[in-house]
């Protein structure tokens, strides 16, 4: 009996020396946050930028030495800060597999029409060989739509016309409401159409949609002046023909816009389309800091490490504003949060910093990084903040000069979207502009960062912007032009969200979640 009381307060002994040995909660008050934030400097961000859009980085085009050089600046510094490569990196690198493709060349035809490439058909994929022909209506399959359904595509060309259908009383089918769906999103209808096609055995995509057609036919028609390419993901699998057409070109199939039911075609695509390939060494950037609590939930900051590089005329685009800015604030960003670490004040949560190569060429390491080979759970990655471009002041814009274009804030969490606004209005009063989060903003920003790669997953973003300008995607983008003042302050304002998004008790709540039928 007396061992037994014996051993039962020793127990309890251990069990108390255990209790207070517990890591009080991690407590930041207004305060400490103010003197973390106040690390992220003009002189710094400038020091950084002045090295970072030199012509040194020979404007940091995708895969050259240029960008090469970007990436060791880079992994250079979190070295100094003495972060820790995120996991799955070599050395901070995540490899992002790349191919570059440049620009087709030969012939098409519709029964016995020929069709030009770059004038009536805009394609880069290659084809060869004779196919037959369905006609397939919009070409969508979603929920209660499914134009695929009742018709033999197995092994031939599918013909699909831009749009969706519509109710009785105007509405559209897919949302029910006046408003459009995904399916007719610039951005997404190609893609979208291209992956129906290939689930449902198709050879290949015709796509008539002008709107998308003047779009790539511009890109289309800049390689062959340029003798230049476009870069893909090499993801192992055999990439779907697809073209686009012009809505004129319906004639050709006997076919009009008054009529979207399906049929097979009694005319045939003849193709014989080249295009060289070959590889492209790039790769991602990541660091990280582990959360002390919340080790498993991931805060992800991002921004593009690369640019457009030297144009035809040997002239350096920097790319100070697009997107050094958003680099260098992401070092002083990951600098702030070093010190939080050791300072005993977060992150609660882990802390990835994030830079991603091939934004310019459509996203490319951001959609790696999310569809393919995600260093960390997407499921457990709960926002990511991305930082593209917010150095500069939009000309267009009036109003006060100590602005930012905030977008996508709403779209998937509403509690996301209160936290932006009550850290800004408690810690930096910037006025919060959401003229471009607008569903029908003819600009679609929200599409064209690498935010939305997260934002297609479900996970909450915001994406900050200071607009275009005339300097944009140009040699004169530089960073003597950059308004180090307002960089500083936007750059404080990412720093002060994302950790409020790290360190509070809950993670922001998915209430708009798109969900896939």
């Amino acid at each position: 009996m007396k061992r037994s009381l014996f051993s039962l307060l020793i127990l309890s002994l251990l069990a108390g020396c255990a209790r207070n040995e517990t890591k009080a909660p991690v407590e930041v008050s207004d305060a400490d946050a103010v003197e973390l934030a106040a690390s992220i400097t003009e002189a710094e961000l400038k020091e950084h930028l002045f090295i970072y859009a030199s012509d040194e980085f020979e404007g940091r085009e995708t895969g050259t030495e240029g960008q090469k050089k970007a990436v060791q600046y880079i992994v250079d510094y979190y070295k100094k800060l003495n972060l820790d490569p995120a996991a799955g990196t070599n050395d901070y690198l995540q490899k992002v597999p790349v191919n570059y493709t440049t620009a087709p060349t030969g012939s098409a035809s519709v029964g016995n029409t020929s069709l030009e490439l770059g004038e009536q058909l805009v394609s880069f994929t290659p084809l060869d060989g004779e196919f037959a022909m369905v006609f397939i209506g919009h070409g969508i399959v979603d929920g209660a739509v499914n134009d695929y359904e009742n018709l033999d595509v197995e092994g031939k060309i599918v013909l699909a016309v831009a749009g969706e259908p519509k109710n009785e009383d105007g509405t559209y089918i897919l949302t029910g409401t006046e408003e459009i769906s995904k399916w007719s999103n610039r951005s997404e209808a190609l893609p979208k159409r291209v992956d129906a096609a290939k689930e449902n055995g198709a050879a290949g995509l015709l796509f008539v949609d002008d709107d998308n057609f003047a779009r790539y036919n511009r890109y289309f028609s800049y390689m062959r002046r340029n003798n230049s390419g476009q870069m893909s993901l090499d993801t192992g699998e055999e990439t779907l023909f697809s073209g686009l057409l012009k809505s004129e070109s319906l004639a050709l199939f006997g076919l009009s816009t008054d009529n979207f039911e399906g049929k097979a075609l009694d005319l045939s695509f003849t193709a014989s389309i080249q295009g060289g390939t070959k590889e492209v060494d790039t790769e991602n950037v990541a660091a990280v800091i582990e959360g002390v609590e919340f080790p498993d939930e991931y805060v992800v900051i991002s921004s593009h490490l690369d640019h457009i590089g030297i144009n035809a005329d040997g002239e350096i685009n920097n790319g100070a504003d697009d997107d050094g800015s958003g680099t260098v604030a992401l070092l002083e960003i990951a600098e702030a949060f070093k010190m939080a670490k050791e300072q005993g004040k977060g992150p609660r949560r882990t802390v990835v910093f994030l830079h991603v190569t091939g934004e310019e060429k459509g996203l490319l390491g951001s959609e790696y990084y999310t569809d393919f080979e995600p260093l960390y759970p997407l499921e457990n990655t709960v926002t990511n903040l991305n930082i593209d471009m917010i150095g500069r002041i939009d000309p267009e814009r009036s109003g006060d000069r100590n602005y930012i274009y905030l977008i996508g804030s709403d779209k998937l969490s509403t509690d996301l979207h209160e936290l932006s606004e009550a850290v800004n209005q408690k810690y930096m009063q910037i006025e919060l502009d959401y003229t471009y989060n607008d569903e029908n903003d003819p600009n679609r920003f929200y599409y064209r960062s690498d935010h939305y790669n997260f934002a297609k997953n479900n996970i909450p973003i915001i994406f900050y912007f200071n607009g275009t300008h005339d300097d944009y995607h140009r040699e004169s983008d530089t960073p003597d032009k950059i308004n180090y003042d307002l960089l500083e302050n936007r750059s404080r304002l990412v720093f002060h969200t994302a950790l409020e998004v790290a360190n509070r008790d809950q993670k922001p709540v998915v209430d708009k979640a798109e969900v896939e039928e």
